[in-house]
């Protein structure tokens, strides 16, 4: 799978899904902390597809 993700945005996705996971231990203890997987996962793969949809790309290396 191609790339489209620096590591600064991947570090900030995986930080922002691991926080909005948190959500469903700890504060309101809602199910709305589980949308903390789609940053946390993009994150891990380094692949984002929204960007892919709208030719966005953060990742400096071209391929």
């Amino acid at each position: 799978m191609i790339r489209n993700e620096s590591t600064m945005d991947r570090a900030a996705r995986i930080l922002l899904g691991l926080v909005l996971l948190s959500l469903t231990v700890v504060g309101p203890q809602t199910m709305w902390g589980l949308l903390g997987l789609v940053p946390l996962l993009t994150g891990l793969a380094g692949y984002c597809p929204v960007y892919q949809i709208l030719g966005l790309s953060t990742c400096p290396l071209k391929k």
